[in-house]
């Protein structure tokens, strides 16, 4: 699988969520009938150029509402893409998986996720429990209204996408802004260094939107396929692997985002992507 293939699908991807160009040149969010639908990646829904709405944060704002306890559409959309796709979303339709990307191709030293370290990638569904689907829950105000925590407290895709533009377009937002964006600022720089050094620490560890995939990856009809008859064991597929898999051994891990470098490696051309027949 060739990478410039991925990227340039990426790319058109990140350009289609975020096309509203009117919006970037007058620092205002595109608020039209578009919105009432989820992109597949996260993209945050107040970036000036978002024409669709972030499926973990239209999650949020439905369990947080005075009006509705639950989202079924996007509880709906959400398994549809899982089951379809899994986490090749991440791995090929994603804006922020798209950011990583180009970041991990800063010359540099990088580090591999290994032995109790690897148990990090459990966090994100710490961070989609607790953040997303908690404490929206049970916390509100004497409205009966919550705030998207994960939005707020979390998200560096909102503070590159959404926060950072609208700040440097709109000078009255200068003035508000407070310790919280100096807070998002600390995640994002994080997020930003981070992930020079280790490929997709955000998709890895922290994002609830990758967690959900990852939950529907086993099962998903978009799969990867090894053929035991060719395959020699060699190891080379899983020396390439950036997320940690094992790719002849666990196809179809919980972290594969479908990326396709093991395909490219296997001497013996033992595996393939395809949909479950």
């Amino acid at each position: 699988m060739d990478r410039l293939k991925r990227t340039y699908i990426q790319v058109v991807s990140a350009i289609a969520s975020n096309g509203y160009l009117k919006g970037f040149a007058e620092g205002s969010i595109y608020k039209g009938d578009l919105k009432k639908l989820c992109v597949p990646g996260l993209n945050c829904y107040s970036c000036p150029g978002a024409l669709g709405s972030c499926p973990i944060g239209s999650l949020q704002a439905v369990i947080g509402s005075i009006k509705y306890n639950f989202s079924f559409y996007v509880l709906g959309l959400l398994t549809l893409m899982g089951l379809a796709a899994g986490r090749l979303v991440c791995g090929w339709l994603c804006p922020f998986g798209l950011v990583q990307d180009l970041l991990s191709r800063v010359p540099s030293r990088k580090f591999a996720v290994k032995g109790s370290w690897f148990n990090l990638r459990y966090a994100k569904y710490v961070v989609l429990a607790v953040f997303v689907l908690l404490l929206p829950l049970v916390l509100s105000d004497e409205l009966g209204m919550s705030v998207p925590y994960f939005c707020k407290w979390i998200c560096p895709a909102g503070t590159l996408e959404a926060g950072i533009p609208l700040l440097l377009m709109n000078k009255g937002l200068r003035s508000a802004a407070g310790w919280l964006f100096a807070w998002k600022s600390l995640l994002l720089i994080a997020t930003i260094v981070s992930a020079i050094f280790i490929y997709r620490p955000f998709c890895r560890f922290v994002c609830p939107l990758g967690a959900v995939y990852a939950i529907f990856n086993p099962i998903s009809l978009c799969r990867l396929e090894v053929d035991k008859s060719s395959c020699i064991s060699c190891g080379k597929c899983e020396t390439v692997c950036k997320m940690g898999v094992k790719p002849h051994m666990q196809p179809n891990s919980h972290e594969c985002i479908r990326c396709g470098d093991c395909i490219k490696k296997c001497p013996e051309g033992s595996i393939r992507i395809g949909f479950l027949k």
